[in-house]
């Protein structure tokens, strides 16, 4: 949160549709409405961010064939980019903070690169890549890896990275700048795993799968940095009509829900958490068109819809985790969504 308590949005787009680039927004705190506050267009397609845990810097990716990640300071009223962008792997779609060092998914060249931090803040030269193997039965999508989101676990311990392209799961240690990889965790052939988050706990962990619409519910142990599958639940009440991609993923802060999004549906889907497993409680109109990436804060989820253009916010209920449309704000070709 912002200096004097005052709550901050962060927005990503694509440039090559239109889009501003990076926005920052105020947040209200009382009806979790955005006012955009300024923004800057000066990488091309920074569709994912992610802030220091300092939140004076924004890091973003530059999601295009020669794939960057660049910096910004987010003290002011505008981002204002420090540095020059940083070559990583082809294609980055998302990028995390962990252990002085920030991380990338590269979605095109199926890897994990590693960018050091320099004391303030800015971006060092990346000092490793880690290369995934494999594919999977779905063509075209699984032809080879195609890393498409890493993060640290809650214990900060372990880098994990989830792969499309090979139905897996990455765990890693980062030593000296170099990722080395500790255990890999096979999905379900051909779910096509997309994002993962964990749960309050720290004994969960939520997979969402892109190529089948449904989310793997996995037992984590952060003693020894193993992953394993428990339950596959559908995120639709049935058979899609048509196209039916899940995106983002959240974890409600109490543990008591999952929120995920499906682009085609054009949905907000509500999992109820039960033990050691999931429950579909409803689909809800996600208020636009193609909706991309989720984020939740102050009782309020926030989605960016791409297609549409815009980033809409709901008021969440704490007893049914029901999701009930508040706003919007016009964002072409938006994202991805960061709220702290």
């Amino acid at each position: 949160m912002a200096d004097g308590g005052m709550r901050r949005a962060f927005i990503g787009s694509f440039t090559a549709a239109g889009g501003p680039g990076v926005l920052m927004a105020a947040v209200d705190a009382h009806d979790g409405s955005l006012a955009v506050l300024g923004g800057v267009n000066g990488v091309p397609d920074p569709s994912y961010l992610a802030l220091a845990p300092d939140g004076g810097t924004l890091y973003a990716v530059s999601e295009t064939a020669d794939g960057t990640v660049a910096a910004y300071r987010v003290t002011g009223g505008a981002p204002e980019p420090v540095g020059k962008p940083v070559p990583v792997g082809s294609g980055p779609t998302h990028l995390s903070v962990f252990d002085g060092h920030v991380l990338t998914a590269d979605y095109g060249s199926g890897s994990v690169s590693v960018v050091p931090l320099r004391p303030d803040g800015t971006l060092a030269p990346a000092s490793g890549v880690l290369r995934h193997t494999g594919s999977g039965p779905h063509t075209p999508r699984q032809q080879g890896p195609h890393a498409h989101h890493v993060q640290p676990d809650p214990s900060g311990r372990w880098a994990v990275s989830v792969d499309l392209g090979t139905d897996s799961v990455r765990v890693c240690t980062l030593t000296g700048g170099r990722l080395d990889l500790h255990r890999e965790v096979a999905l379900r052939p051909g779910s096509g795993p997309r994002h993962l988050a964990f749960h309050p706990g720290g004994d969960r962990a939520y997979v969402v799968n892109e190529l089948s619409p449904t989310i793997t519910v996995c037992r984590w142990d952060a003693a020894d940095g193993t992953l394993r599958p428990l339950t596959e639940t559908p995120v639709l009440p049935g058979a899609p009509d048509g196209d039916a991609y899940p995106s983002g993923i959240v974890v409600s802060p109490d543990g008591r829900f999952v929120w995920t999004a499906v682009r085609g549906e054009d949905v907000l889907c509500v999992l109820a958490v039960e033990g050691e497993g999931l429950r579909l409680v409803a689909t809800v109109p996600c208020g636009g068109h193609w909706p991309r990436a989720l984020a939740e804060a102050g009782g309020f989820l926030y989605v960016a819809n791409e297609r549409s253009g815009d980033v809409t916010w709901f008021r969440l209920d704490p007893d049914t985790g029901l999701p009930r449309r508040a706003g919007s704000v016009r964002v072409p070709a938006a994202s991805c969504v960061v709220v702290a």
